[in-house]
């Protein structure tokens, strides 16, 4: 049984930036309802399928009229992301997520893009330490650090440190030349690049020779008490336990810290425990620490980024039965074609 029901965009949401350029996010909303039918006319959506097709696609219009009514863009992977959001088991208004608004800089805007990044800012404000578990293109160091450079601006802290430990990822770099700062650097430059995507790049030098902001490995921070600071640990899972311990014993009066990092890429020398491993095991208990562990559904990176970690993660659960998993050839992957249309 099909029905069909009309949606009424409110005079006050501009259609132009509702449907999106070209019309890419009606194409979107399609694509994510292939059964579907859609035809807009003026500021009236008609939706005609399935009851609960409909019942659904009507609520995601409003969502992204209440995100257009906020003057945030609308894309195609927004639309995307919010028919995940609505059909999952525990349904989350989109409209919740697409218009929290962290950081504005320079021209843009850094807000979550998933309920797991939402919730994982969110547990940042609620809390003294908040570790930051999941894969690469989550956004864990990114929102860290636009959540610190907020603190700063609000004056919640007098200062931001960054850091990370000094470990290569798999590779031999050998001998570096130049001074010690020069030999770190490449450890550091994905700090300095997420910095410079969020403060003036012609203030970073003045506020780093001041110590308002300080990148510096993890060894540096042995043997100081931070106060009144925000401080990020990037690549956590490259610390050993006895590192972990130190560096969250560094935590003084008045100071934040951030704990980010991924257990399923330790580039640590054989036979050293990851310290980000077992660190939930000893601090789970402990009021005003959070863990917050975000999934390939969290990844903002390129689709295809989300479909590797998945692979990866099936392809060490079959290889730790002893089992290569067995790669399928000509596997298809079924898209519906595009019915409905714009009447102009």
């Amino acid at each position: 049984m099909t029905v069909a029901h009309q949606v009424t965009v409110p005079d006050d949401v501009d259609m132009r930036s509702l449907l999106g350029p070209r019309d890419e996010v009606l194409r979107a909303l399609e694509r994510g309802f292939p059964d579907l039918t859609v035809h807009v006319l003026g500021s009236v959506v008609t939706l005609e399928g399935e009851p609960a097709d409909v019942s659904l696609a009507e609520r995601l219009v409003d969502e992204l009229a209440q995100v257009s009514r906020a003057s945030q863009p609308l894309t195609a992977d927004a639309v995307e992301r919010a028919i995940a959001m609505l059909r999952s088991p525990a349904p989350t208004s989109p409209a919740s997520v697409l218009t929290m608004n962290i950081l504005s800089s320079r021209g843009r805007t850094i807000r979550p893009k998933t309920v797991g990044q939402k919730e994982y800012v969110e547990a940042i404000d609620r809390n003294t330490v908040t570790f930051g578990i999941g894969p690469a293109g989550t956004g864990k160091t990114y929102l860290a650090m636009a959540k610190a450079v907020q603190a700063l601006q609000a004056k919640q802290v007098a200062r931001i440190l960054l850091t990370r430990p000094a470990v290569e990822a798999g590779e031999r770099l050998g001998f570096l030349p130049g001074t010690l700062n020069d030999k770190i650097d490449p450890y550091l430059r994905p700090l300095y690049d997420a910095l410079h995507d969020m403060v003036d790049p012609d203030s970073i030098p003045r506020l780093m020779a001041s110590g308002t902001i300080e990148v510096a490995p993890l060894a540096y921070m042995r043997g100081r008490t931070l106060n009144d600071a925000f401080i990020v640990l990037d690549e956590a899972q490259n610390t050993s336990p006895e590192q972990m311990k130190m560096f969250l014993t560094r935590l003084g009066f008045g100071s934040r810290m951030v704990v980010t990092g991924d257990v399923t890429q330790v580039d640590l020398p054989g036979g050293t425990q990851s310290g980000l491993r077992v660190v939930s095991e000893i601090l789970h208990d402990i009021d005003d620490i959070a863990f917050c562990r975000l999934t390939s559904a969290d990844v903002v990176r390129h689709r295809l980024v989300g479909e590797i970690i998945d692979a990866y993660a099936k392809w060490d659960d079959v290889a730790r039965g002893g089992e290569r998993p067995v790669r399928r050839e000509g596997a298809d992957h079924p898209r519906g074609d595009r019915r409905g249309r714009r009447t102009p």
